[in-house]
């Protein structure tokens, strides 16, 4: 029955930024990032370890997600920097309240005409039960907050 409530769903999206712009704001800089889409993330707070974007890190987002105020604690438990990847593991928030276990991993990659990159995500997650959707609307959400990220990393000043 487990499997039934397995899944895995992929999503990506074209930005204007580079790979390096991307991974310093959204991994070691995430409570800049409002500054670009403050209708969509609100702030963040390291809540376990010396500094965010570091392995063990634990950070709390507070978002706005189909109109209402959430809030997702993780943990970095994967950073590649050379190839601008990383996985978190959802420890508490609103998305815990449907899924029993939920795992994000992000990885930016430079376009091959050399403008901008592509983020591709990648979730993992297992169901309470079978009511419960797909995060297809959580996975839109995520794409529309990186490509608000990219267009603010390319205007002038940086976060």
């Amino acid at each position: 029955m487990s499997s039934s409530l397995s899944g895995k769903l992929e999503g990506s999206v074209e930005i204007d930024s580079s790979p390096e712009d991307f991974h310093e704001m959204f991994f070691h800089r995430p409570h800049h990032m409002p500054n670009a889409c403050a209708d969509k993330v609100q702030g963040c707070d390291l809540h376990e370890g010396d500094a965010y974007g570091q392995h063990g890190a634990i950070v709390c987002f507070r978002y706005t997600h189909d109109g209402k105020a959430k809030t997702a604690k993780h943990i970095v438990e994967v950073d590649d920097p050379t190839t601008h990847t990383v996985r978190y593991k959802m420890l508490e928030g609103d998305l815990l309240e449907e899924y029993k276990s939920f795992v994000l991993t992000y990885t930016v990659t430079p376009k091959a005409d050399g403008k901008g990159s592509i983020v591709k995500w990648v979730f993992e997650y297992e169901k309470l039960h079978e009511g419960i959707p797909h995060p297809e609307s959580f996975m839109d959400y995520l794409l529309g907050v990186n490509k608000d990220m990219g267009t603010h990393l390319t205007q002038g000043p940086k976060a």
